[in-house]
């Protein structure tokens, strides 16, 4: 889809507000039926996630493993790709998602996995989804029981429908980044081209704008107000005024190095009520053909 093509498909389907408290969690787990809880923890470079998982993890949890349940195999299109629409239905049947029944995922870091998670079930048609704001930790923090008990979970009904939300592929990340505002959500350091401790390239996007995911969190990993991301959103070059919507959707998108911690930066823009593309390739996929062009420094570029 490139840059053009977003309009349509932006704002589609049901959603709920995108983030949950761990006050209003957990009054929800003591309802009759709780939501879906995909306990989604994964580092770079390990422990594995289970593993904290299973040191202990919310009542009812089902582990999601973000390499095998929320991309696929990594290749020309990155590191971290989107999965065909068959596996990560059978994924998430498996994990007992079920039409129209809430989810609450969550990770132990400031919500990035978690937002990955978020934003496939969005892409995917299931609306009623939400990230634990401050995740694990905001909840352990609290008090709330934490358990090893690994529950099996129900068979889930979930059908995934691809194209509920605004995707980039590379044209459309040119262009993007020509026409409107392609944040790079990386660190700076890795945007600048100074290092790359990961992908065989160094540097940026031709046009992006670096915009780091920890500019919208707070030091305990919850997530800014709505006021003081769109404050920040708009001295990056963001629409975020009266032109925010459909409209602003085909003019914003984000990339990071697979496609994960830019799905963070898309939850920040939805939370600043700007909808906004993502390009799961990233820059692990934009590098993948020798002919795209690459930029380094602080500025964005030609």
């Amino acid at each position: 889809m490139t840059a053009g093509d977003l309009e349509s498909a932006a704002g589609a389907g049901r959603a709920v507000h995108p983030l949950v408290s761990v006050r209003s969690l957990a009054a929800e787990l003591a309802e009759g039926e709780p939501p879906v809880l995909l306990d989604v923890r994964w580092r770079l470079g390990g422990p594995p996630g289970i593993d904290s998982y299973r040191a202990g993890h919310l009542p009812g949890a089902v582990f999601v493993d973000l390499d095998a349940d929320l991309a696929g195999p990594p290749g020309a299109g990155g590191r971290h790709p989107l999965p065909a629409a068959a596996d990560f239905e059978a994924a998430m049947r498996r994990a007992g998602v079920r039409a129209g029944r809430p989810v609450v995922v969550y990770d132990d870091g400031d919500s990035t996995i978690a937002a990955r998670a978020w934003w496939m079930l969005r892409y995917f048609g299931h609306g009623p989804v939400q990230v634990l704001d401050g995740g694990f930790r905001a909840w352990a923090a609290a008090g709330q029981p934490v358990t090893t008990d690994e529950p099996r979970a129900a068979a889930g009904h979930f059908t995934a429908v691809p194209g509920h939300l605004p995707l980039l592929d590379a044209p459309g990340a040119t262009a993007l980044a020509r026409t409107g505002a392609l944040l790079d959500a990386r660190a700076g350091e890795r945007y600048r081209g100074e290092t790359e401790p990961i992908d065989p390239v160094a540097g940026h996007i031709p046009g992006a704008v670096s915009a780091p995911t920890l500019g919208n969190v707070a030091g305990d990993g919850r997530f800014l107000p709505p006021g003081e991301l769109r404050r920040r959103f708009a001295a990056l070059g963001v629409p975020v005024g009266s032109g925010a919507g459909a409209e602003a959707s085909a003019a914003v998108g984000a990339y990071c190095g697979s496609g994960v911690t830019a799905a963070h930066e898309v939850l920040a823009l939805e939370l600043a009520g700007v909808p906004a593309a993502l390009y799961v390739g990233s820059w692990s996929g934009w590098i993948t053909d020798p002919a795209r062009p690459v930029a380094t420094g602080p500025q964005p570029g030609d």
